[in-house]
């Protein structure tokens, strides 16, 4: 089946996004429309300031547009009551950061263990996976280190395997090789082009660098707030 017969995970139409200093406005966002599908791999590319990151926490719930709406699985965001949205989010979204966001007390183990664990679910329950999650980024020897015992590449591995621990229906990356040397940015992105390319892992990937865009499948390129597609 074509994506374009399918309903997309998630579907942004005439997005608009301003903030008002009291003294003025600035438009970040001025009539984004995309669809994501299932199995897809995104890149959305951008200079600084021009509302990436803007676009993707109002693709993941974390913010909301001035206009426009928001669709997952072809039901309104704004239609839908706040429990739900917070599902979706805890639930169907996963999301990996910039500067990782690891609880610096607990183990590997534990970290990726943590969306369920917050919700009530005994260790017992959520370990076999999170050591199955652990194994698949390559850190099977390191589940037992805490952040601070482990290098930034690997702290992002730790929390791509947390954003992929409820089998959402779509990853969100913000800059996920941002803080990392080049080097290891590569691995990172190599991992998440094999999680997109052999688990089926829908990805939407925001950064500055456009080489990363060759991997992907989709190249969104936002412009003075618009969305210019590249491929």
């Amino acid at each position: 089946m074509s994506n374009e017969t399918q309903i997309p995970v998630i579907e942004c139409r005439g997005l608009e996004k301003t903030y008002n200093d009291g003294s003025r406005e600035l438009r970040i966002l001025r009539g984004i429309d995309l669809a994501v599908h299932d199995g897809d791999l995104m890149v959305i590319t951008g200079p600084s300031g021009v509302g990436k990151s803007t676009l993707l926490h109002i693709i993941g719930t974390l913010d909301r547009p001035s206009s426009g709406e928001v669709l997952f699985r072809g039901t309104p965001l704004q239609k839908t009551g706040r429990a739900a949205i917070n599902r979706i989010r805890n639930e169907e979204i996963g999301f990996v950061f910039q500067f990782y966001h690891l609880l610096p007390e607990f183990t590997a183990l534990e970290n990726v263990m943590m969306p369920a664990l917050s919700r009530g679910k005994r260790p017992s329950q959520c370990q076999p996976r999170a050591e199955e999650l652990l194994q698949t980024v390559g850190l099977t020897e390191r589940m037992e280190h805490k952040p601070g015992q482990l290098s930034g590449g690997e702290q992002q591995r730790v929390a791509i395997a947390r954003a992929l621990f409820n089998e959402p229906s779509v990853v969100l990356a913000d800059e996920p090789t941002g803080n990392l040397d080049e080097h290891t940015g590569e691995g990172i992105l190599e991992l998440l082009h094999t999680l997109n390319v052999e688990r089926r892992v829908t990805l939407v990937m925001v950064t500055h660098d456009e080489g990363i865009a060759g991997r992907a499948a989709r190249w969104i390129h936002l412009h003075e707030g618009r969305a210019i597609v590249k491929k």
